[in-house]
């Protein structure tokens, strides 16, 4: 996604009140105290997180090593969903993904958010239901670099799923990760290297941890922004692009009760290859 300037050291997803500060009583660190969960939906930029303040304003806020979650008061498709703010980048995608899989063991791990798609290639809008993920910034100038992207590189069994149509319009693709925003020198190599339509920050970080535990994973992604070579479109306007996160949660948020019903539907005893 894309990146207004901003002072050393302020990444475009910080805010005044950081969501590790809960607005009501709280647990410890890690602890979770809460009826079984089926689902957990892991949402990482502040920005997105910013948006479920507006959307989902009710359920009391609780505590975790990585900020707020809570519990989706109408379970969506009747499963019972926690709502966890993981944080951004690679390194807390993979850290919280691992953690709400140990704190909750779901039998489903969804990641929503925003992403930055290469222009001419996806829309704005446009929902991406994520195939396969990848990292992206692997620098290796020791040995084989395409086997080092390989290393990272994720495929997820969305079998359960059965034929189209999906339970919403998506578009299914890979996406590509990197802990930065789209540098627009870089879009035309994204496209020759990888065929990519789309990135963002974590969704290879959560894919590969979720696949190493033989956990299924759900990505839906929308596209916020647009990036070419010149450079992209909310670059220098944070404001915007938080407005157009709220678009995108909204509509990811009013999707899931449709996927998390597919979820079940799936074929009986099905397990991820």
């Amino acid at each position: 996604m894309s990146q207004p300037a901003r002072p050393a050291g302020e990444g475009r997803r910080r805010r005044r009140r950081e969501p590790h500060e809960p607005h009501t009583p709280h647990e410890p660190h890690g602890t979770v105290t809460a009826p079984d969960v089926a689902v957990v939906v892991l949402v990482c930029a502040t920005s997105e997180w910013r948006a479920l303040e507006t959307l989902c304003p009710e359920p009391a806020r609780r505590r975790s090593p990585f900020g707020e979650w809570f519990l989706m008061p109408e379970p969506p498709a009747g499963l019972a969903t926690a709502v966890v703010y993981g944080g951004w980048g690679k390194i807390a995608g993979a850290a919280a993904a691992q953690y709400v899989i140990d704190a909750f063991a779901p039998e489903l791990l969804v990641n929503l958010g925003t992403c930055g798609g290469l222009s001419g290639h996806v829309a704005r809008g446009e929902v991406l239901l994520a195939d396969e993920t990848l990292v992206y910034d692997i620098v290796e100038q020791m040995t084989d670099p395409d086997e080092a992207i390989a290393a990272f590189t994720t495929a997820s069994d969305l079998s359960w799923l059965g034929p189209a149509p999906h339970p919403s319009p998506v578009r299914r693709a890979r996406l590509v990760s990197a802990d930065g925003d789209i540098v627009p020198s870089q879009v035309g190599a994204l496209r020759a290297r990888f065929a990519a339509v789309a990135a963002d920050w974590e969704t290879g970080a959560i894919a590969w941890t979720a696949a190493r535990n033989g956990v299924p994973c759900l990505i839906l992604r929308a596209v916020s922004d647009l990036v070419d070579a010149a450079g992209g479109e909310v670059y220098d306007d944070y404001g915007e692009f938080e407005r157009r996160s709220l678009e995108v949660m909204d509509t990811l948020l009013g999707v899931l009760p449709a996927w998390l019903a597919a979820w079940r539907r799936r074929p009986p005893g099905w397990v991820p290859a």
